[in-house]
């Protein structure tokens, strides 16, 4: 069974001012389905075109195939970004944010360390928030690797492949990872991944 390109959960204009509408028609049309195309094309005609994209994804890390790393891991990691966007969804509630109070200290304090480690990520890559254990915590990791592949649970994880924010905020990347943090971050979306 070949794996698909997910569709927006919303309209290409409907983050804006934050992501433009460019930027979601080439992210999502082009780079994500890019990372598809190319997949499919990798696991055709093997044991892992029958596999699950998690399984592909944590396979292929194990096994060093980069290639399977760099497209799996990329669709695998633009399938978990795109719900995990509203625009202006508010402030973390309930257990998400007692868990981020009690591991965090506070809200700003995870979103300082969330900020400080995606801002981080030399070149291309992605910022997490994960469940480690019973523990949340942040981390990165470049081009498209992701913490499954590391034995942990992403809860939410911002892409900061250029791709992501150049049209819209040029080289500023800290400017587009705040932006995204307080206006562009579904926390009930994020809760649920949590539970």
């Amino acid at each position: 069974m070949a794996f698909e390109l997910p569709a927006l959960p919303y309209a290409h204009d409907a983050l804006e001012p934050y992501m433009g509408r460019e930027t979601l028609e080439l992210h999502h049309g082009k780079h994500h389905n890019a990372y598809v195309t190319t997949l499919n094309n990798l696991v055709e005609g093997t044991e892992m075109a029958k596999k699950s994209l998690d399984e592909v994804v944590v396979e292929g890390f194990k096994a060093g195939n980069q290639g399977l790393v760099n497209q799996a891991g990329q669709h695998w990691n633009h399938s978990l970004f795109w719900p995990i966007m509203k625009k202006d969804a508010g402030e973390p509630q309930g257990e998400l944010r007692r868990r981020i109070e009690h591991d965090f200290g506070s809200v700003d304090k995870m979103k300082e360390t969330f900020k400080a480690t995606a801002v981080g990520q030399f070149g291309s890559g992605w910022g997490w928030l994960v469940l480690d254990g019973d523990k949340l915590d942040v981390m990165k990791t470049p081009n498209g690797e992701n913490p499954l592949m590391h034995g942990k649970t992403p809860l939410m994880g911002i892409d900061v492949w250029e791709h992501a924010y150049y049209l819209d905020y040029r080289n500023r990347r800290p400017d587009y990872v705040q932006a995204w943090l307080d206006h562009l971050v579904n926390w009930e979306e994020v809760e649920k991944r949590l539970r």
